[in-house]
């Protein structure tokens, strides 16, 4: 059991997790709230937030179906904090 953790496999399947765990709950949020201060996302590319979002859905649904609920909740989270920039996207867009 602790020989897989110890690989190199292991090693970077820890990383991975930790990382973008990282990016959903400090990066984003970190965005969010810049976002909300400016009133603005202006300098974000919307392109790449949807393409990240539709990304992180299609991750869930393939959890879903291959039943890991590791890999459900951690993209889970990034559907909600890329929905939240997108709806700002969309709010801050109709105010200039």
């Amino acid at each position: 059991m602790f020989d897989d953790f110890f690989s190199w496999a292991g090693v970077i399947g820890v990383l991975t997790l930790v990382v973008g765990i990282l990016v959903k709950v400090i990066g984003f949020p970190d965005q969010i709230r810049k976002n909300y201060k400016r009133r603005s996302t202006e300098g974000l590319s919307a392109w790449m937030i949807v393409l990240t979002f539709i990304a992180y859905v299609l991750w869930t649904i393939h959890g879903v179906m291959q039943n890991d609920m590791v890999l459900v909740f951690g993209q889970g989270i990034g559907i909600i904090t890329t929905g939240v920039i997108i709806y700002q996207i969309l709010v801050y867009k109709n105010k200039k």
